[in-house]
């Protein structure tokens, strides 16, 4: 089946932090306005709209027709509205959706939103999102069997077990332990990535954690599941994120100057594997087919937004997205390869680990910093002669991996 090429002439992105006295209804407003007056779009142009939450409905109840309310709210309303939710790859996967609706011809102006409110005066709501991110029935019996994927490899004397922490953490630490018996991968390396970007984050005016931070202090942080201390950790956030794709015909109606195109959007759910065929791993895969359909490779990036829940999976990510060979992750990254001014910068935005996560949003966040990468609108933080950048946004966890991913390629 053939489809027509589509385009992102509008993005937009509220500032990620706590914010308790900011509605859902309120973050959505500012990303889809901000996205709107991008594209030189108004919301009457709108044909359709996909609206990524994950966590509304445990935080707030609103577990239904979450997007009628919120853009109704905006006085958006009449057009088909779906509602979007895919773990951490909720909004990227609305903006897949809305990339085959105009592809198709069903429209030819769609709009992507995604937003999360994650802080909560009842800090057990705040946990709960997390929790049915995987098999529910079955979550003690995939737990035992995480743990006992690295087991012989032990935290290091007078090591002291945290409190309590999201259990993603522990199988991140767990992933992560692997990794460093197989390929000798060290804690130090998975530091650097956490340095890295929060020394990025200080160029982003939008990051939810905009100060600096040495190798030394990520390592001499509070532990939370060994090897990962606390700035190796992405933090929860309040925020929104937005982006108005159109294709030919909504470019000519819109006149638009400055869009992006999409040269891939790729879905992929996990399969059963072996924890160390790592050339089996679903984002290796995804990425290899993005690859495939935009006709680029790793070599032809620019940047990488990736899925750092934790600073380890910016490293497993490194090496699926092809940049490096497995197991050659964490001396990439340990090399500045990775940094601004380096080789392939990777979050240069300061990643979910120092810009936030308000899970529903993060895809479409990653998706506002390529765009303004790709058009050299970045300002301090811009990559030089920005041509094409990938994201890779990860979901929820089914047997050792994600349970969705999502790869997408951007292009000028």
């Amino acid at each position: 089946m053939r489809h027509e090429q589509t385009y992102i002439v509008g993005v937009g992105i509220t500032q990620f932090a706590k914010q308790l006295d900011t509605s859902v209804k309120e973050l959505v407003r500012q990303a889809v306005s901000a996205a709107l007056t991008d594209a030189g779009c108004s919301a009457d142009a709108l044909q359709g709209a996909y609206f990524a939450t994950a966590g509304q409905g445990a935080i707030e109840g609103q577990y239904m027709v979450s997007g009628q309310i919120a853009l109704g709210a905006m006085g958006i309303t009449g057009i088909p509205v779906s509602n979007v939710e895919n773990a951490c790859a909720s909004s990227s996967t609305a903006l897949n959706a809305a990339h085959m609706f105009v592809a198709s011809g069903a429209g030819d102006i769609c709009l992507a939103v995604g937003v999360d409110k994650l802080f909560s005066t009842d800090k057990e709501k705040s946990f709960a999102v997390f929790d049915g991110a995987w098999d529910v029935h079955t979550a003690g019996e995939q737990m035992q069997a995480l743990m006992q994927l690295a087991a012989d490899v032990p935290p290091p004397a007078g090591y002291v077990e945290p409190g309590k922490r999201s259990v993603f953490m522990d199988i991140y630490a767990s992933l992560a332990r692997l990794h460093m018996k197989t390929f000798g991968t060290t804690q130090r390396q998975i530091a650097a990535v956490a340095a890295k970007n929060h020394v990025h984050s200080t160029r982003n005016p939008q990051a939810q954690f905009q100060y600096p931070l040495t190798i030394d202090e990520v390592m001499a942080a509070r532990p939370v599941s060994w090897p990962l201390t606390l700035p190796m950790c992405a933090p929860i956030s309040d925020g929104a994120a937005a982006a108005i794709i159109c294709n030919q015909a909504g470019l000519l109606k819109l006149q638009a100057t400055r869009a992006i195109r999409i040269c891939a959007t790729v879905l992929r759910s996990a399969t059963e594997r072996p924890a160390d065929a790592y050339e089996r791993h679903l984002c290796h895969l995804a990425a290899n087919q993005a690859y495939e359909i935009a006709g680029v490779g790793p070599q032809d990036m620019s940047l990488a937004e990736v899925h750092d829940a934790t600073a380890f999976a910016e490293v497993q990510q490194t090496e699926a997205l092809g940049f490096c060979a497995f197991g050659d992750g964490g001396p990439m990254a340990e090399s500045g390869a990775t940094t601004l001014g380096g080789k392939i910068p990777i979050n240069v935005s300061g990643g979910l680990l120092s810009r936030g996560h308000p899970i529903g949003a993060t895809g479409l966040a990653q998706v506002y910093e390529m765009v303004t990468q790709l058009r050299g609108e970045a300002g301090a933080r811009q990559v030089d002669n920005a041509r094409f950048a990938i994201a890779e946004n990860g979901g929820g966890f089914s047997g050792v991996e994600e349970a969705a991913t999502s790869i997408i390629i951007l292009g000028k």
